[in-house]
């Protein structure tokens, strides 16, 4: 069953999404909303011209902070220096070169110009954040996510250079800050880096 959400701020119980993680439809993308639906283990995920949708995935792929696998290819990559990191110093790029990067077998994008406006203003409010990386002074890689606590619900990331995802996730794990990265959905490039499933009560144990 697909719930219908009103003007109201709040959300049916995760638990109750479908098979595929479907929970509702409807509401909005503000500030609030968006909050309290991490906060619940929800995240939007629509096409441009589709009404807001809801998912709330009975399992989840995420990689802890202190399993993630470093290929010896990376090591050295890290070693080489051939790239900078940063953080939060260019939010809205990142977004935007996620919004339109080539991914295998999908056409289009979840990343719609609203979804854009409202992680933007996340940022603005301290809420979400997002890792940069550089080859001289062009952003080749990043990921952008949202924070809850010391999880980061990793939203997209993108790569014009090889491996430059990877290294912007590597730096997440080794910050400090964060215990879990949520990477939502599962792919052959995250399970090679350590990432595994969790059930959405195990997940929701990493909120307070």
């Amino acid at each position: 069953m697909v719930f219908r959400l009103n003007k109201s701020l709040a959300f049916p119980d995760p638990s109750l999404a479908d098979d595929d993680g479907w929970l509702a439809i409807g509401g909005d993308l503000s500030p609030e909303r968006l909050l309290l639906a991490y906060q619940n283990g929800i995240f939007p995920w629509f096409s441009e011209g589709d009404p807001i949708c809801w998912y709330s995935p009975h399992a989840r792929f995420v990689l802890f902070a202190d399993e993630v696998h470093i290929s010896h290819s990376m090591q050295k990559l890290i070693r080489s220096a051939k790239y900078n990191i940063t953080e939060d110093t260019a939010f809205a790029e990142v977004v935007s070169n996620c919004s339109v990067i080539e991914r295998p077998c999908q056409t289009g994008t979840w990343i719609t110009a609203d979804m854009k406006e409202a992680y933007i203003t996340l940022h603005q409010k301290g809420i979400a954040h997002s890792v940069e990386i550089w080859h001289k002074s062009q952003l080749i890689g990043g990921i952008y996510g949202v924070v809850i606590d010391r999880v980061f619900c990793g939203e997209s990331m993108f790569s014009l250079m090889p491996s430059a995802s990877k290294l912007a996730m590597i730096h997440l794990c080794q910050s400090g800050k964060y215990d879990i990265i949520d990477c939502q959905l599962h792919t052959p490039h995250l399970e090679s880096m350590g990432g595994r499933y969790l059930s959405r009560t195990e997940y929701m144990q990493f909120f307070s």
